[in-house]
């Protein structure tokens, strides 16, 4: 049988097996070519505890245990010792030279230089002995004739000791780290030492973590693994992994016994975010010989706690605070193909080794399964932690987008504890955006939620603050510098970095208000220039025909939503991204409002399609129909959640949405839309209904409740369009009483003659028309716009209605 042994930087992976002979062999497999190599050949049957090749494969450390006790004393072995390390010269196979020969165990570890380094003529070495000590030895080689490299003065390696005292060692092979952790009074600290390609090595990080440890025995995490003794002492000893992301998380795992048989106890130390949480979880079945401590997974984005045959609990890196962004998972839904009774390991990110048989898997989440999870669960928390991991582990594919559009349209009402719609949209930005910049993340909300008080069954969870990590390091990048800036960010409140719609709701309702009482001043013509560069932006991405009748008219409140959106998220970045140009910041802010209005027509347009409506606008004369009923239930929940968050929606949602309600809604159900607010009437849809239905009592009555519901403003324009008798008397009184209000405290200083065509015997109404042609005299005119409202207009309608009350012809 094959067993792993050890894997390097480059992904190249060391595995030995036993020859027909009981000979130790070996090799070497090189993930990118598929290609074996036999490295080496011991002709006996050895314990292989530790291995290691150089970048050149030139070298090959080995450590092997000899003799076990037993073999010792029946062999009277006492003066040999127990465990061997060698250093092999492989290019080719030549001599051989004892680094170690001791009765402790000795693990050992190659350093690798960056990728694309040219070959070098020195090789270092990490040396782990278990009497609690790490040294590095330096190696120099010498090309001889025939291509053959051999080690220069092997008599005296140079060597420097790398750390002491320690107790737990974990070794990150991707990025040269060395983790360790030293005893401390009654806690731990944790330290890390970080080897450059220079040569050099500095200790870069220190951490005092919460943990006490009674182990005597040192326990080591990637320098090999020796399947045998790791099952001996498994249980006993400190359950310790580190995981660091590529966004600058660190995270550190450790699983303690538990003093109850059927629960088991874990804590997740969030360094990069300042404090821990430790979970406690009531286990379905406890036969012992099942149990196994918990195996802590490396995903990059999320952390995961794998107990096999129990539970499969996902924990989000990126944002921790809340439990809905962690998924917990028991039963079938909690199973990882492969890994089902094993003591399980992982050296590599999204990749677990297994050590119980020395196989190595790949190990991803399944889109699939996931989109499962999704639909058929029951348990908000689920549902949401599904959401964020579909949306944020996945990035963005339009099948993957469609297929969760669709489950929204269909679980709308069954969310009770967030809005599904408003997930997705703040989600799937954060997504988007994100990459497009340093520290950004930290700035866009991530989330409509606040907090969280709902439960996982079975699981508790405390959290406790702890002290941030101390770091030492001068102008290093990638990794310690995202590391820093998170650790920045919790020193000034982060939750306060993130953008948020306090002020901008505030500002939107007062100008939305203010806008008749005000002339457009220049902050307004800037904010509607922001609104036009948004609209413009998102015309080119989108030249094909929109399926959906959205962005096809001016929409005042919605495009000053978007233009107040543009100016304060801008000031929001400019303040915090100091470093970034200020042409650079425009470009993402109009991004981010431009990717909204084109998530929400997304949404439009996946349910458009669904449902199976048709691009053209539809007509009032018809009902609608069950597709239509369902895409104007979804877009009043659309409407819901832009309301909820202050989000702007694309000009001409509103009219769509009005249209909608006409044809699907029932009368007095319309009408009590539009009182509460859900329903917006707006030009465009009320000169449409008014032209294109007849006058029908059904239709009449329709036309006059809306006409009565319309502004202000808004009736001035549209009233014109609809010549009936019920309007024409609407639009005299209010005229009559505009005049009136406008006159104020004037007075009429004489009558005026008769204006009507047709001479009227009526005091009062003379005596009105006399009163308010002096009005107009005196240059007070409300409507200007409307030049065939005037007091002849009113003296007509008046004697209409008057002739109409009484059964008469008017002629």
């Amino acid at each position: 049988a094959l067993y792993i042994v050890n894997v390097e930087r480059n992904g190249e992976i060391i595995y030995t097996w036993k020859g027909n002979q009981r000979n130790t062999h070996i090799g070497l497999y090189d993930p990118q070519t598929k290609q074996n190599e036999h490295l080496y050949m011991f002709e006996r049957d050895l314990r292989i505890i530790s291995c290691s090749v150089n970048n050149e494969r030139t070298l090959l450390a080995v450590s092997f245990r000899q003799y076990t006790e037993e073999e010792r004393v029946s062999q009277l072995l006492q003066s040999v010792s127990k465990y061997l390390t060698l250093l092999i010269e492989i290019h080719p196979i030549n001599n051989v030279k004892v680094l170690k020969a001791v009765d402790s165990c000795v693990r050992v570890q190659f350093l690798y230089p960056v990728e694309g380094r040219n070959t070098s003529t020195e090789s270092r070495l990490l040396l782990v002995s278990e009497d609690k000590y790490i040294e590095q030895f330096e190696i120099h080689v010498v090309a001889e004739e025939e291509h053959k490299v051999v080690i220069q003065n092997s008599g005296q390696l140079p060597r420097a000791r790398v750390a002491d005292d320690l107790i737990w060692a974990q070794w990150d092979m991707m990025e040269q780290r060395l983790f360790y952790v030293v005893p401390k009074e009654s806690k731990s600290t944790l330290k890390c030492v970080q080897f450059y390609p220079d040569e050099n090595f500095n200790s870069i990080l220190e951490s005092h973590l919460d943990i006490s440890v009674n182990d005597t025995q040192l326990k080591l995490v990637n320098f090999g693994y020796d399947y045998c003794e790791d099952q001996d002492v498994e249980s006993k000893s400190l359950n310790l992994q580190v995981f660091t992301s590529k966004a600058g998380g660190l995270c550190v795992c450790c699983s303690l016994a538990s003093d109850t048989p059927d629960e088991i106890t874990y804590s997740i130390y969030f360094l990069h975010k300042g404090y821990n949480k430790t979970f406690t979880v009531s286990l379905e079945r406890t036969e012992s010989h099942q149990l196994k401590e918990v195996a802590f997974i490396n995903l990059d984005y999320y952390v995961a706690a794998y107990l096999p045959g129990q539970f499969l609990h996902l924990l989000n890196i990126q944002h921790p605070d809340l439990l809905c962004y962690s998924l917990f998972l028991t039963g079938e839904d909690a199973r990882i193909d492969m890994l089902r009774n094993s003591s399980i390991r992982s050296p590599l990110m999204s990749t677990v080794l297994d050590c119980h048989i020395g196989s190595m898997y790949a190990v991803s989440i399944s889109e699939s399964a996931l989109l499962h999870l999704l639909q058929n669960s029951k348990q908000d928390n689920e549902r949401l932690a599904a959401l964020h991991c579909a949306l944020l582990y996945f990035q963005h594919t339009e099948d993957l987008e469609m297929q969760i559009i669709w489950w929204i349209s269909e679980n709308l009402s069954t969310c009770h504890s967030f809005d599904p719609i408003q997930e997705f949209i703040i989600a799937s930005l954060y997504c988007r955006m994100c990459p497009e910049t340093h520290n950004l993340d930290k700035l866009l909300p991530y989330t409509s939620l606040l907090d969280w008080i709902g439960i996982i069954p079975g699981v508790t969870c405390a959290t406790d603050i702890i002290p941030l990590p101390v770091l030492e390091f001068q102008n290093s990048k990638d990794f310690w510098k995202k590391l820093n800036s998170n650790l920045e960010s919790v020193k000034y409140a982060e939750p306060h970095l993130h953008y948020h719609n306090n002020v901008l709701r505030r500002e939107w309702r007062n100008l939305s208000e203010e806008r008749e009482e005000r002339p457009t001043t220049a902050y307004l013509r800037n904010i509607f220039e922001n609104a036009r560069k948004v609209l413009s932006h998102l015309d080119t991405w989108d030249s094909e025909e929109r399926l959906v009748p959205l962005f096809q008219e001016e929409d005042y409140q919605q495009q000053l939503l978007m233009g107040l959106m543009v100016a304060q998220l801008k000031d929001h970045l400019m303040r915090h991204l100091q470093y970034v140009g200020k042409k650079k910041i425009d470009q993402i802010v109009l991004d981010y409002v431009a990717n909204l209005l084109n998530l929400v027509h997304q949404i439009m347009k996946e349910v458009w399609r669904r449902h199976h409506l048709h691009s053209c606008i539809f007509c009032f004369n018809e009902r609608g129909s069950a597709g239509e009923f369902a895409v104007f239930h979804i877009m009043s929940r659309i409407l819901e959640a832009a309301n909820g968050m202050c989000l702007p929606l694309p000009p001409g949602f509103h009219t769509l949405h009005l249209g909608l309600g006409v044809r699907c809604l029932p009368l007095h159900t319309l009408l009590h839309y539009i009182d509460n607010g859900i329903l917006r009437l707006t030009e465009t849809c009320v000169r449409k209904l008014l032209k294109d239905l007849d006058d029908t009592e059904k239709n009449e009555k329709l036309k006059f409740s809306i006409v009565m519901r319309l502004p202000e403003a808004l009736g001035q324009k549209v009233r014109q369009v609809w010549n009936h008798p019920i309007n024409a008397n609407l639009m005299a009184r209010k005229y009559v009483k505009l005049l009136l209000e406008k006159l104020g405290d004037r007075q009429c200083s004489r009558p005026v003659p008769e204006r009507l065509s047709v001479p009227v015997e009526f005091l009062p109404l003379n005596y009105l028309s006399s009163m308010l042609a002096e009005i107009e005299n005196q240059g007070v005119q409300p409507h200007e716009e409307q030049d065939h409202v005037n007091v002849r207009f009113v003296e007509e309608t008046a004697l209409k209605h008057t002739m109409t009350l009484l059964g008469l012809k008017y002629s």
